[in-house]
């Protein structure tokens, strides 16, 4: 089982930050190794969303249920894909006297596989992802906030 964690301070608000993660849907536009990424079913505290991987010659497709506490933190669980556990948090807290000008992005992620084939030909390639995705988050909101 491997682990990543990785929080920054960001200049955006807990919601703006919040709000990219929930934009599944743009994710491709970003994400380098992201080629396909949508919402396939809607929950009263979060959504279903399937994401696709392309990265050299390697492709996969895995989905998570993303459970919401609004503008505070994001849940994610395995439904299906090449892994044996992944599961993890995105959290976001606001600093200072209002939550409007910062707040601090983390990613606490945990994810395994049971098959040595696939961990031998995805783990490397989700390594790298999951070690950036903090960061092309940040970008991303320097590009969509400004």
């Amino acid at each position: 089982m491997k682990t990543i964690e990785k929080s920054i301070l960001v200049g955006f608000s807990a919601n703006q930050m919040f709000d990219l993660v929930c934009a599944i849907d743009q994710y491709p536009a970003f994400l380098p190794w992201c080629d396909h990424a949508q919402i396939s079913a809607y929950h009263d505290d979060g959504v279903t969303a399937e994401i696709g991987m392309a990265y050299s010659k390697l492709k996969q497709r895995f989905s998570t249920r993303n459970t919401h506490i609004p503008g505070r933190q994001i849940h994610l669980q395995l439904v299906s894909g090449p892994f044996s556990n992944l599961d993890g948090y995105w959290r976001f807290a606001p600093v200072g006297d209002t939550s409007d000008h910062a707040c601090r992005t983390s990613l606490s992620l945990r994810y395994g596989f049971d098959n040595p084939v696939l961990a031998g030909l995805v783990g490397p390639v989700f390594d790298k992802i999951a070690a950036n995705l903090v960061d092309a988050f940040f970008k991303r909101a320097h590009a969509v906030y400004g």
